[in-house]
């Protein structure tokens, strides 16, 4: 009886009205960087009626910056339906399609605006740069200013072509301009990775994480970090804190997480996760080569890489062998004569001459020249570095006893 006994107010007093709850503002979205909730929102507005002009635009906004380029294309395209000719809104998509991969149609969609013509001549730009238009690079390259935004395109050219000292000056001289531009921290940083200056690129990321320990894009890099100076092991630990998918970052970052994370495993499930990544994420490629001339699978390594025009030496390492593997299984001269020059390019570079990798290198041209007592010069010069490596050991076995 008691569990159904009510308790009955006194007659002067007034129950407590509940408070109304106020629907979350845009802005406080948009401000915080929460592109989830401000998608949900924008679509909720739409949902029930109560979508202004500004909608469309700004859901097409939060996509882009959750990553999710090919959804906002599409709400670009449907604003263009209402649009004028000549509509700014053509560069914008334009941009979401070439962070697609799509370069052709962002170029024929670029063109069809008259405005934004500052975001179009960068955007131009990187296009040109892309499929090696020297001609036309060069003539976007004068329209460039001695401005931030201008001078990032110039740096990321530089990254993009294995300059990451010119690179990094660039985003040092804007960031002593600019302390707020604190992001390029992080560009510097992986400057530093590329370089192999691991302990440079972590202590450059540092003072970024202390105020952005939440950034996707930092904790991913200092994993890649921990894992070449550690193990996978502890790069896994350092992006555990973004593998639940309940994560706002998720849907930017699931592509690069659920990469590194095969790369941290040594290749689990590579066959599976790394193909749909080849347009996506651009390391994809050359980790599925790997994978594949682990797997003793040299036609489908060579099928990935014959086309690619190697950068870094760890590129031209790769496609050296992989070339060196196919060239001796298929017994084609050309391969073989082009494993050597790629071998000795990076063996004879001058960032290169006196590492490891290089000296690894020189040896290889000279096993295909089959000059083995240069062979046993270089493997060598390294052995205090590779005496506990099967495969090295292998083969200074066979130039000795050639």
């Amino acid at each position: 009886m008691l569990l159904h006994a009510r308790v009955k107010q006194p007659a002067n007093v007034v129950a407590p009205k509940e408070k109304k709850k106020e629907k979350p503002k845009l802005d406080d979205f948009i401000d915080s960087r929460d592109y989830v909730g401000a998608v949900t929102l924008l679509k909720f507005d739409i949902r029930v009626g109560e979508a202004t002009d500004e909608v469309l635009p700004w859901l097409a906004y939060s996509y882009f910056h959750l990553g999710d380029y090919k959804k906002a294309a599409e709400v670009y395209k449907d604003i263009l339906k209402k649009e004028q000719e000549g509509s700014v809104y053509h560069v914008y998509r334009a941009c979401c399609l070439f962070l697609q991969g799509l370069h052709e149609q962002a170029e024929e969609e670029a063109k069809k605006s008259t405005g934004a013509r500052d975001i179009y001549k960068r955007l131009m730009f990187h296009i040109v740069h892309k499929r090696n238009d020297e001609n036309e690079l060069d003539l976007y390259y004068k329209q460039l200013e001695d401005i931030p935004y201008d001078q990032l395109c110039y740096a990321a050219a530089h990254y993009l072509r294995g300059h990451y000292k010119e690179a990094i000056e660039i985003y040092t001289k804007i960031l002593d301009e600019d302390k707020s531009l604190a992001a390029l921290k992080v560009y510097i940083s992986m400057c530093y990775y590329k370089m192999d200056f691991f302990d440079n690129s972590n202590e450059t990321l540092e003072s970024y994480l202390q105020s952005h320990p939440d950034s996707l894009i930092a904790v991913n890099l200092k994993a890649c970090n921990h894992f070449n100076v550690f193990n996978g092991r502890a790069a896994e630990m350092e992006l555990n804190h973004f593998t639940d998918a309940t994560q706002p970052h998720m849907s930017i970052g699931k592509d690069m997480i659920r990469h590194n994370f095969v790369v941290f495993r040594s290749g689990e499930n590579a066959s599976q996760v790394f193909p749909p990544l080849l347009g996506v994420i651009p390391e994809a490629r050359f980790n599925l080569v790997v994978y594949y001339m682990t797997e003793g699978n040299a036609n489908e390594a060579y099928n990935l890489i014959k086309d690619v025009e190697p950068i870094t030496p760890l590129e031209y390492t790769l496609k050296a062998v992989v070339l060196a593997e196919y060239g001796q299984q298929k017994a084609s001269e050309t391969h073989l004569t082009e494993a050597k020059k790629l071998f000795q390019k990076v063996g004879g570079s001058e960032t290169e001459v006196d590492t490891i990798s290089g000296r690894q290198c020189m040896a290889c041209y000279w096993f295909l020249m089959k000059d083995f007592g240069d062979v046993h010069v270089y493997l060598n010069s390294i052995k205090n570095y590779s005496a506990a490596n099967d495969n090295y050991n292998f083969n200074y076995g066979i130039a000795r006893a050639s």
